[in-house]
């Protein structure tokens, strides 16, 4: 079971190296989001683990459909952000950028946070039935799941920075 965790969370992150090194290799101050099929592909690698993880009973499957629906629209909507904020930065000069009203931009950012509350509280409200009917097995292997997940795209972001500061140098 451990090793099809294992091979699960490698697929995760081998699906988070190329965005790491497609961000290092931007044009746009060493970053640059991923784009839809990148996303796509991360989105379906990380359902695969969770679901993986998991092994669902037939009767726990019932609940599936809604979790996975409420992650991919989560990480469309995520991806819409980003488009939006290139198109903000693409709009023109940094002078223009930075003379900006700030208030329209706290109400930018006001929105978009409350886009993330949104998405978070639909993927909560899809879980909480799935997770009364976890075993305690199931409910360890998504805790390690989830953590070997972030993991993974937390080492991918150092080194995206650390690489990024080798190119500054």
């Amino acid at each position: 079971m451990i090793r099809k965790i294992a091979v699960a969370a490698t697929a995760v992150l081998i699906a988070a190296s190329p965005l790491a090194h497609a961000a290092e290799t931007s044009s746009t101050v060493g970053m640059r989001h991923p784009s839809a099929a990148d996303l796509k592909a991360l989105t379906d690698a990380r359902v695969g683990v969770i679901k993986a993880a998991l092994q669902l009973t037939p009767d726990q499957e019932k609940y599936w459909p809604a979790i996975e629906e409420a992650i991919r629209t989560r990480a469309k909507n995520q991806q819409a952000r980003w488009e939006r904020i290139a198109e903000l930065r693409d709009s023109g000069p940094m002078e223009a950028v930075r003379e900006r009203n700030p208030v329209e931009r706290m109400q930018r950012r006001a929105e978009m946070l409350s886009q993330r509350a949104t998405d978070l509280k639909k993927l909560a409200d899809a879980w909480e039935p799935l997770y009364k009917t976890l075993s305690p097995d199931q409910k360890e292997r998504m805790a390690f799941a989830t953590y070997v997940a972030m993991r993974g795209i937390r080492d991918a972001i150092i080194e995206r920075r650390i690489q990024s500061d080798d190119d500054d140098d």
